[in-house]
């Protein structure tokens, strides 16, 4: 039986996109009752129906940046974490893959109704600019992780995150 207190674990693929120049794509988006509270982080969702995370990742990746040329790679980060937004706790199994695309160019195509009222927009970010961000960023220790990621390679087994929680 499930514990109406305990949300639903929700399955989630997350994409670490990487153009030529080792920039990361993120996104910008907002909670829809406080469009003060801002923050940026890395495509994907939750995984639909029968599809695999690796489906769910490239499918979220189309819809979310309208990125199609992209070479899925290893599982880097594994996190659990636990939200509010949009009036509801969220509590999820995120799994970051490591992906590389030369299309630069990007629009957001396929969001959702809730990613319509949340999501301002997308940007590439250089490691550097990363780290020198004040604003917000999931998760949170994503520039260091950027930076061990450029400067050692992917890890041979993924990376499990300490917990967060907002």
């Amino acid at each position: 039986m499930t514990d109406p207190e305990q949300p639903e674990l929700r399955r989630v693929a997350r994409v670490v996109l990487l153009d030529p120049d080792d920039r990361i794509l993120l996104m910008h988006g907002f909670e829809p009752d406080d469009p003060e509270r801002t923050w940026w982080f890395t495509p994907g969702g939750g995984v639909e129906g029968e599809e695999t995370r690796e489906q769910a990742a490239l499918r979220e990746l189309v819809e979310e940046t309208g990125v199609t040329d992209a070479e899925l790679g290893p599982v880097l980060w594994e996190r659990t974490c636990s939200f509010p937004f949009d009036g509801r706790l969220w509590y999820q199994d995120e799994w970051y893959y490591l992906a590389r695309t030369r299309q630069t160019d990007v629009a957001p195509g396929g969001l959702t109704e809730l990613e319509q009222r949340s999501v301002t927009g997308l940007r590439w970010w250089t490691s550097a600019e990363l780290s020198a961000a004040r604003e917000t960023v999931y998760p949170t220790k994503l520039a260091e992780l950027l930076r061990t990621l450029l400067d050692e390679g992917p890890p041979s087994a993924p990376v499990v995150l300490v917990p967060e929680n907002d």
